[in-house]
């Protein structure tokens, strides 16, 4: 009687089973559109077996099944695949911005609005040609005076413009650094729900893990993270090699403000040295505890084209470029070559200053000299834009520049000269451009190279969002729930609970017979 009572437990246990794989199927199926969800799989188990008789003589005790139990829920998930999807997503959001800047550099060249730049250049340049057909005429002097003062204002426009992005950017870094570190908070918190939970090996958390992967999906697009899953369920995640959650601690990282520019650097807390200043604030020494070593070439071969972070620090540079930065071609290889937005300032402003600087040498030159250009501020003739204004005098009476010679004769010598200087080859974008280009071409090649980037990181972009594509695809395989294979478990779940349900009722209606008989 008494096995006979047990196979009861065997159709319970089938019941059970298969009442809970259906459960975790319709949890599949409700799931179906939820964006980071993870398929789960049921995972079956057999209960111990009864051992009726020992037989040494044979193969194999005399065993009977005691039913089957539900072992657990796993998440189907391929770790490889994840590396890939989250490598890639992180250095297609490093060609993003990138490429984002260069387009909004393209945009403040061209302006939307008003008198773009290139026209103005181009009216500078014909107002000198003019000049030189009549220098001593007061409507062409005055046109030159005029055209060098929209000139000016619209150089100091677009500069302007870029130092305004160059603000953008450092305000959405620090939003980022933010983000960051409320993902640290976030993971730590999850690594100790999903402990909790699994701690006694009986249930998965599931859910919480499919949370921490998005987290860990959303993170790699910032930053170049690796990480593992240690044995006591916890992840520990690294940023550029660094620790940045490890068991029951997250390492904040912190934003140090440049006086002068504003801008922030993200160093590590934790590697910073601390002190304090007479006012008692806590200031950082950050030297070695920078998150990023900006100074190591960009490639995807070491992976240091990961992560939109590093992209937007990049793009931002570290200061204002001037043409003083071009002097040097060790400093700006090193500091304003790997900045998009410092090269674009530098090789802008060193258009400015070679054509005001240039023009002001022709006209301060020969019998009645004058300063079309001067400072606004007197900081020894540099020449930098938006430090530059026509002569107010100028302004006031154009006609100063007569272009007449002490017996009044007209200067035609320094009006040609004026007009030659434009068509000299003897300038270049930067220190690593060998083609000689005249100040008339100087804006458009400035303006091709930024196209010509532009397009480049387009498609190095491009290509990239194929690739994220393709892993999230394959991913998407294994990880993405199928309606069609869950409704196929379904009926099989089904099938199985209701063959446990006859099971149960043949063995009820034997016992039952059994007992009648024994009553008779």
């Amino acid at each position: 009687m008494g096995s006979i009572f047990g196979t009861l437990y065997v159709g319970t246990s089938g019941l059970k089973t298969s009442q809970n794989a259906l459960n975790t199927t319709a949890h599949n199926m409700t799931n179906l559109d939820t964006e980071g969800y993870t398929r789960q799989q049921v995972m079956l188990g057999t209960t111990e077996y009864e051992t009726l008789a020992i037989t040494p003589d044979a193969v194999a005790n005399k065993q009977i099944g005691s039913g089957v139990y539900y072992s657990r829920v796993k998440q189907i998930r391929d770790v490889f695949l994840d590396q890939t999807y989250r490598r890639e997503a992180g250095r297609s959001a490093f060609y993003q911005v990138s490429y984002e800047v260069l387009e909004e550099a393209e945009s403040l060249l061209g302006e939307f609005e008003g008198v773009s730049f290139q026209t103005a250049y181009a009216d500078l340049w014909e107002s000198v040609q003019e000049l030189a057909k009549d220098p001593g005429n007061a409507v062409t002097q005055g046109m030159l005076v005029q055209y060098s003062a929209v000139f000016l204002e619209r150089a100091t426009s677009v500069y302007e413009g870029f130092e305004k992005y160059q603000d953008n950017l450092n305000i959405q870094i620090q939003q980022t650094v933010d983000k960051i570190n409320s993902f640290g908070e976030q993971l730590l918190s999850l690594n100790e729900e999903i402990r909790k939970i699994e701690c006694g090996g009986t249930e998965r958390a599931n859910d919480l893990r499919d949370v921490r992967n998005s987290l860990l999906d959303e993170l790699a697009t910032y930053a170049n993270i690796t990480y593992k899953e240690n044995a006591d369920t916890t992840v520990s995640v690294r940023i550029e090699g660094n620790d940045f959650v490890k068991g029951d601690v997250w390492y904040q990282i912190g934003l140090q403000t440049d006086e002068a520019t504003g801008f922030h650097t993200p160093f590590w807390i934790i590697n910073a040295k601390a002190s304090y200043d007479a006012d008692g604030n806590k200031i950082y020494d950050i030297e070695g505890a920078e998150v990023f070593d900006l100074s190591r070439t960009i490639s995807t071969g070491n992976n240091t084209d990961v992560g939109k972070l590093k992209s937007m620090l990049l793009a931002r540079g570290d200061h204002r470029a001037t043409y003083k930065d071009l002097e040097d071609a060790d400093y700006y290889n090193e500091t304003v070559a790997p900045s998009i937005l410092m090269n674009l300032q530098a090789e802008f402003d060193r258009l400015i200053h070679h054509v005001t600087t240039e023009m002001n040498k022709v006209l301060e030159s020969g019998e009645n000299p004058w300063s079309l250009f001067v400072e606004i501020a007197d900081v020894g003739g540099e020449f930098s834009t938006g430090n530059i204004q026509v002569n107010p005098e100028l302004m006031k009476e154009p006609s100063l520049l007569s272009f007449r010679k002490v017996d009044g004769e007209i200067d035609h010598q320094k009006a040609d000269a004026l007009k030659d200087l434009f068509t000299v080859e003897e300038y270049t974008l930067n220190p690593n451009v060998k083609k000689k280009t005249t100040l008339e071409e100087f804006y458009e090649d400035f303006v091709s190279q930024v196209a010509n980037s532009a397009y480049v990181f387009h498609g190095i972009q491009e290509n990239q969002e194929v690739a994220v594509s393709e892993a999230e695809s394959a991913r998407e395989q294994i990880v993405g729930v199928s309606t069609d294979e869950e409704l196929t478990n379904m009926i099989m779940y089904q099938n199985a609970y209701n063959a446990a349900s006859r099971y149960i009722n043949v063995v009820n209606e034997m016992i039952e017979h059994i007992i009648r008989t024994l009553a008779m």
